[in-house]
């Protein structure tokens, strides 16, 4: 045998090659498992999942429709005109197809509301994963109380903000004018207070999920309360649709108090993120 071949185990060769033939199997294995493991997932595979959770989604405000759809007379002549009725504001239609659109229209918003907590529960579940385990569960409570906050600015909204502000269009003005309303813009008007109501009373699940987060800290919000009560008077200016302060003050008085309160519950949410973290050093 020439000199230069000596020392040379082919089957060692071939033990070592095998070993790393397996050892790359292994290796590929561990990664499809990493692929297939919910904490390892890939970038399509969150892709996917955030598809899978817009497809339930939009299931459910289906659904929704198809309930609300059932009770739309329901709906719109006891619920929706009722404030209006009582107000003593008559409302017209004044366009070709206004009711049949504004029958749609209606259904799908009565669908949203009727579907968000289980809106609410698919945006947790995408998110549930990149959660550590402590965190998951006050994650399971969050759809819960999101939707408490959102049906509670609605019930605000229409028994206090809209009666409020449609006493004061039907008392405002000439006794000359009678005040005939476009059905169009009336639904309009009491969609825009119900939703935007619904939406500020959850700054404080808002503020704990931030400050559970570590991202929003009490001192924060109590050194930016002056900008803060400014915003609030210009949205309360913006949704409401009469220069009456009184009105205005109807809008923006909860709004400051959720604030105050949201301070509140982001200290609480603070100080227990903190503690884990120390916990977890």
């Amino acid at each position: 045998m020439p000199k230069e071949y000596r020392g040379i185990n082919p089957k060692k060769e071939n033990s070592d090659d095998k070993g790393l033939d397996q050892g790359g199997k292994a290796e590929q294995s561990e990664l499809d498992e990493g692929t297939r493991n919910p904490e390892g997932m890939g970038f399509f595979d969150h892709i996917g999942e955030l598809r899978k959770s817009i497809l339930w989604a939009v299931f459910f405000v289906g659904l929704g429709c198809v309930v609300s759809g059932f009770f739309i007379t329901e709906i719109i002549e006891k619920i929706l005109i009722g404030p209006a009725l009582d107000a003593g504001i008559d409302l017209q239609n004044l366009r070709t197809m206004g009711q049949p659109f504004l029958y749609f229209k209606i259904i799908l918003y009565a669908g949203f509301i009727i579907a968000f907590p289980m809106v609410v529960w698919q945006i947790w579940k995408f998110i549930e994963p990149a959660l550590y385990k402590n965190e998951k569960s006050w994650a399971r409570w969050i759809t819960f109380f999101t939707t408490i906050c959102f049906l509670t600015g609605i019930v605000f909204a229409y028994y206090v903000m809209v009666p409020s502000l449609l006493a004061f269009t039907a008392s405002f003005g000439s006794e000359k004018i009678k005040n005939i309303i476009d059905i169009t813009d009336y639904f309009s008007f009491i969609t825009l207070q119900l939703i935007a109501s619904g939406l500020f009373f959850e700054l404080p699940m808002v503020s704990f999920v931030l400050s559970r987060a570590g991202l929003l800290t009490p001192g924060f919000m109590r050194r930016y309360r002056k900008h803060s009560i400014v915003v609030i008077l210009l949205i309360a200016a913006i949704i409401t649709p009469s220069p009456d302060p009184f009105n205005q003050m109807i809008v923006a008085v909860p709004i400051y108090l959720l604030y105050e309160l949201s301070i509140l519950i982001s200290k609480i949410a603070l100080n227990r993120y903190l503690k884990n973290k120390t916990d977890n050093l």
